[in-house]
Order: structure tokens, then sequence, then C-alpha cells
């Protein structure tokens, strides 16, 4: 990808810029593609074509207009804004007709009256600049405050987050925070309660000035495809989900709705797609009378139409805690997308959790009711799937209809008790479909205590979920 993102691109900024500006956006473009964030040949070509008409000297404009190219999806908003500023931070904006002549602007070039201040005086103006919201003084308080205290040593192998943390730290921004706070708290009332938030939202982007300051002084120290991989993180869709914060997890209540609907309307799907009931014998011969008795065209009995259910099994132990939140999210998201979705939740013991999903308010609610209420505690509290399974059985199993699809969630690891797969296996003799998903990697399947090949054999289908890419991916499997 590097050198040339489709051809032509090339001769539509080469009209602008010269080959200059090409290769930056080639390799943006590449390095966009290596963090994950999906870049398509139709895309790279709008954002050429946007680049005819996008004042290079506003980089405001330039980022937002190459995103809307470019960015499909909220998620991939934070690659794509620490990478704009990576390779066109340092190369465009007022620099252009440099970078037309094959020169950069120097990182350190700020002939600003801010430097000069001592650091008292600094931490005075930026608290003004705070206090008035001026964003062009915040940017160059920001320059000034990296270049008087980040004290950014070129042969450190250190992130850019701690020379922006020690920026902040020496230009007192807590202290500034602190007399912020206490001017909104003078203002009673609602005014009051708007303008502290308007002092949150001026400290987020004089921080985000600071930060982007040191990030265009590294990239001029060691270049932009470097600082590119040491800022590499995993896309939302990428990350682990046993390593979520509670943060992202709300977060991705967003993106596990659709895929709620999804699943819904293939099970639904394959409803309509089947023949109608049994050959109706009688209707058959009637119909033939038009033919001169001969049955050419057979009659079938009308099928009654099921909606589609759902009946979920969730490991919420402690060994799959992050997953377990992330499960009760997906089950909250999945019941409103069902005619009727059933919800156990297990550990060693299991209890059915339908009527907690179903009457909470939010998924948090949901969330909490579930760990404080569910009686899903047997002895000790550490996962036996071989109990669960077969307790469920034992209770529920002659209700589970032959039309209704289980999706088993947990990464069977049962701390050597028996497996006690047969009550499993009575789960798919009774149900349509079973499908298990596990948050492990692959290569840790059937290692130590887990049993899940013991498992699986009575599965429709065993998958790797350890993120929404492959939760996306098994939707689409099955659709």
């Amino acid at each position: 990808m590097s050198g040339a993102p489709v051809e032509g691109a090339g001769a539509v900024l080469d009209s602008r810029l010269g080959g200059g500006l090409f290769e930056v956006f080639s390799d943006f473009v590449s390095e966009l593609r290596s963090a994950g964030v999906p870049v398509s040949t139709t895309e790279v070509l709008d954002a050429t074509e946007a680049l005819r008409h996008l004042p290079l000297d506003d980089r405001e404009a330039l980022k937002l207009g190459l995103a809307a190219a470019l960015v499909k999806e909220r998620g991939h908003w934070r690659a794509y804004d620490t990478l704009f500023d990576l390779y066109f931070s340092v190369r465009l904006g007022a620099a252009a007709a440099l970078l037309e002549a094959g020169l950069e602007p120097p990182a350190g070039d700020y002939s600003s009256e801010a430097e000069q201040l001592t650091p008292p005086e600094l931490a005075e103006r930026a608290y003004k600049a705070l206090l008035e919201g001026d964003i062009n003084a915040m940017a160059q308080l920001a320059r000034a405050a990296v270049a008087r205290f980040a004290e950014m040593d070129p042969g450190r192998a250190v992130s850019a987050s701690y020379y922006a943390l020690r920026t902040l730290r020496h230009l007192g921004l807590d202290e500034i925070s602190g007399r912020l706070a206490a001017s909104a708290e003078d203002v009673a009332g609602l005014e009051g309660a708007l303008l502290a938030n308007d002092y949150r939202r001026r400290l987020a982007q004089l921080r985000s000035e600071v930060e982007a300051e040191v990030r265009r002084r590294m990239v001029s120290e060691r270049g932009a495809e470097a600082m590119a991989r040491a800022l590499r993180r995993p896309l939302p869709e990428d990350t682990d989900f046993m390593h979520l914060s509670r943060e992202e997890l709300a977060a991705l209540q967003r993106t596990v709705q659709p895929l709620a609907r999804k699943l819904a309307a293939h099970l639904a799907r394959q409803r309509r797609r089947r023949h109608d009931g049994r050959l109706d014998f009688r209707a058959t011969m009637r119909r033939s009378l038009s033919s001169g008795g001969v049955p050419v065209e057979p009659r079938f009995k009308a099928r009654r139409r099921a909606k589609p259910e759902l009946w979920v099994l969730a490991d919420i132990s402690g060994s799959v805690a992050a997953f377990a939140r992330f499960t009760l999210q997906l089950v909250y998201a999945l019941s409103s997308q069902f005619s009727r979705t059933r919800s156990w939740a297990f550990i060693d013991g299991v209890d059915e959790v339908t009527a907690l999903l179903r009457d909470a308010d939010d998924v948090a609610q949901a969330v909490r009711d579930v760990n404080s209420v569910a009686n899903v505690v047997w002895v000790e509290g550490h996962s036996d799937y071989g109990h669960a399974l077969s307790e469920f059985v034992s209770r529920w199993g002659k209700e589970l209809p032959a039309r209704t699809s289980v999706l088993v969630l947990g990464d069977a690891r049962n701390n050597y008790h028996p497996a006690e797969a047969w009550a499993l296996a009575d789960i798919a003799k009774r149900a349509k479909h079973v499908w298990w998903l596990n948050p492990e990697p692959r290569a840790y399947w059937d290692t130590g205590d887990s049993v899940l090949a013991q498992y699986g054999a009575h599965c429709s289908g065993v998958y790797e979920c350890r993120n929404l890419r492959q939760l996306r991916h098994f939707v689409e499997q099955l659709t």
C-alpha cells in the first residue's frame, strides 16, 4: 500500500502540491489500514477528490473532510485522529509552501511571547486563556509549555503520554482546574453548572493541545511511521472482552444492539425459507381434477409460523468476570429482539434471570440485579459446568421447545469436576441449534481444566469470541 493508495490518485495531488502531499497521504492511508481501520479503494478515491477542494492551511477542515471519506465507524475515530496528527501536523497547515519546496518546518520553531514567561506567569496566562475560552492562546501556551517543561530527550524510548503528563504537572493544571471550579461555584443555579461543564471542556482541549504538540515534536525526531507503530492501539472491535474497562463496556452497547437484531433476523429468515408443511393428499387430488386426474401440482398443509425463541446460558464466574459483564449486555440486547428469550446465569449453580433482564430499565441495572439477586452458587462458588448443566436439564429441560436455539457463553473451564457432557447432549437433542461462544483464544481450548471438546461434540458450532469483530463474524456466519 505504501507509495500508491490507488492508481491515478497521485495525479490528483500532484496538481496541488507535487509529489510530497501524495507521499504523505499514501503513507497515512497505509498506516490506517495497518491499524485495522478498513479503507477501501473507493474511499481513497473519494478522499483524493476531497483534497481538490479542502483548504490545506486549515487543519481542522482538512481533518474532518478526509474523515468524511475514510472513517465509517465511531470507534475508529481515535485511531484516525492520532494518525492524522502524526502524518499531517508537521508537514501541512501553514507549512504547505515549505513542503512544496521539499522542506519541513522545525517542530520547535515557535517565536511566541509565551515562551519567554516564567512558570508562574505561564500558569497565570493558561488560567486566563481557559477562563476566557481563548482557543488561539491555549494553542500557543501548549507549545510554550511543552518547550519549557517536557524536557524531551531524543535518545529515550519514552511514550508521548509521559512527556504530556510532565508538562501538565509542571504547568500546574490541577491547581488551575481547582481555580476554575471555584469560579464556577460563585455562579448560582443552572448557569453555574453550564459554566463548570464549559470549563471542563476547555481543560480537555488544553490537554489535547499539549498531547498534539508532544506528538508533533516526536514525529520530527523519530518520523511519523515509527511514532505510528509506538502509538498503535487495538480498535474497539479488536479489544479483548476480558480486558475491557467499564467505560469501554458501556460503549459496546451501541454495537451489540445491531448484532442482536441481525441474529434475530437470521432466525426469522430461516423460518420463511422453509417449505410448507406435510403433503395434503386430499387437496392435491382435488387440484388434479383440473388436469384430468394427474396430480401435477402437489398441495401442502399450512405450517404454523412459530416465532423464533432463544435460550441463553451464561457463565458469570470470576474467571470470566469481564466477559460476563459483556455477556449480560448481549443477553439484554437479545431479549428485546426475539419473541421470547429465556436466560440463565450459572457458576456452580444455575438460576433463571429472564425476569431480571426483562424488568430492568437499562443494561447497567440488569447487570447489578443479576450479580446481586441470582442464586448461582451451589457449594463453593467456583465454576462447575457439569453440575450447572445437569441441574439445568433436571429443572428446565422438559420445557425446552424443539424450535429453540440455545446459546452458551463461557470458557468451559470446569475446575476438574466431572463434565457431565450428557446434559448438553440432552439439550442438543431437544433444541434446534446449540451454539457455544468461548472468550478464550483457540490455542487455550482443552488445556488444563478446559473440557470444551466434550461439550463441543454436541454443539452446532463452537466459536472463539474474544472481541466484537469475532462476535460479528459469528453472526455473519449464521447469516
